[in-house]
């Protein structure tokens, strides 16, 4: 077999493999969207998942400027503005000031937004935890820095 033929069996190889990926990752990508969709419902019903996307987010980081959550989703400014308001009104989420800037805000969660999340993500919480329960912990870690390496585009190797 000549070098080229390796090299284009090779390379078929590749592609296969990586449209195989692609569709286990489009078949994880519907399953958390369900996912999202109905803890969103759970915690306000008619929340959208935008909305809960905003909320997780903020409970992440217990506490963030409006400009900084607005690039860590890489949305708009005045749509975040809105959701956030909105998760204001069903008591989710409070203002505070910055005191390293005065004339900004601290966005974080309410004691109730807290709460009615982990009630929402209950029916769930075990569901990853379950469906690893059978593999070795060495393969989850090994998954873990693939899945890190794919997001920050390295090499896995590195």
């Amino acid at each position: 077999m000549s070098m080229t033929m390796a090299a284009d069996e090779t390379r078929e190889a590749r592609t296969e493999a990586v449209r195989a990926l692609e569709a286990e990752f489009g078949e994880l990508i519907s399953r958390f969207r369900r996912i999202i969709l109905e803890n969103a419902n759970r915690v306000s019903p008619g929340m959208l998942p935008g909305a809960y996307k905003v909320l997780t987010t903020i409970v992440r980081r217990e506490s963030i400027t409006l400009s900084a959550l607005a690039e860590t989703l890489m949305s708009d400014k005045g749509q975040i503005s809105r959701t956030v308001r909105e998760l204001e009104q069903l008591g989710l989420v409070q203002r505070t000031p910055d005191p390293d800037d005065g004339r900004s805000s601290l966005l974080s969660p309410t004691t109730e937004g807290l709460e009615r999340l982990a009630a929402a993500r209950a029916p769930q919480e075990s569901t990853l935890v379950d469906a690893l329960d059978e593999w070795p912990v060495d393969d989850i870690r090994n998954l873990t820095q693939l899945l890190h390496a794919l997001t920050a585009g390295e090499s896995p190797r590195s």
